[in-house]
């Protein structure tokens, strides 16, 4: 999540739009933007789309259609099947997509989908606790479903070291009532002086994690042609 998944998929629907006639395509459980018709990004960059729960909702239409780009792939039941099918078609097929869960389970549709596609990309964001490339996603919630769509109130990217810190602190027992809860002091801020100067600058010192951009995961752009 925050990789840029959904704005790769805009970009490479609207170079071909050209020239050819494109249909984009939504899933309808994902309205965190107030809209199920069209796809839209993070950064509020939208692109009019058809909103379905299943691909087999605009089989009929699809005949029309030089290309198919299809958003939040890993939640569609019957992507597999429509893909091969509308690529052998001749279509060319763009799908951004989830490779794994929140639990870093794979969504098995899409990994089915990996050795049917002529390119795959995979895009990974900026860990939330140390800035580092993030591979992973850590729910903030409590939920166990795996669909649960959201943004940044639910997510957070993070990389290998910074997705196990979260968990332990999640599974972590709970301190018996009326333990003292301690207080952390802020850190001090370093000063050092600038060579050549004359001036004292101040170091940076670490952003505290809320203050850190939230990113999204490890996301897949699967072209199928």
């Amino acid at each position: 999540m925050f990789a840029g998944k959904t704005t790769e998929l805009l970009r490479r629907t609207r170079r071909f739009a050209q020239y050819k006639k494109c249909l984009l395509v939504a899933y309808k459980g994902d309205d965190r933007y107030g809209s199920d018709a069209a796809v839209i990004t993070h950064d509020k960059n939208e692109m009019k789309a058809k909103s379905v729960e299943r691909l087999s909702q605009v089989e009929n239409e699809a005949h029309v259609y030089s290309v198919i780009g299809i958003d939040e792939g890993q939640f569609f039941p019957d992507i597999v099947e429509y893909a091969e099918r509308w690529a052998n078609q001749g279509k060319i097929v763009i799908i951004s997509a989830l490779d794994g869960t929140f639990q870093r389970k794979p969504f098995n549709c899409i990994l089915e989908l990996i050795p049917l596609a002529e390119e795959v990309i995979k895009l990974r964001a900026v860990c939330n606790g140390c800035r580092r490339e993030a591979a992973f996603t850590h729910r903030l919630g409590t939920e166990q479903e795996v669909e649960v769509v959201g943004g940044a109130e639910n997510y957070v990217a993070v990389c290998r070291k910074c997705y196990h810190s979260y968990m332990d602190s999640k599974n972590a027992p709970a301190a018996p009532p009326g333990t003292p809860t301690s207080v952390a002091r802020p850190k001090r801020r370093s000063s050092r002086l600038v060579a050549g100067s004359g001036q004292h600058r101040r170091a940076s010192s670490p952003l505290p994690a809320s203050d850190i951009e939230e990113r999204r995961l490890s996301l897949q752009a699967l072209t199928l042609r």
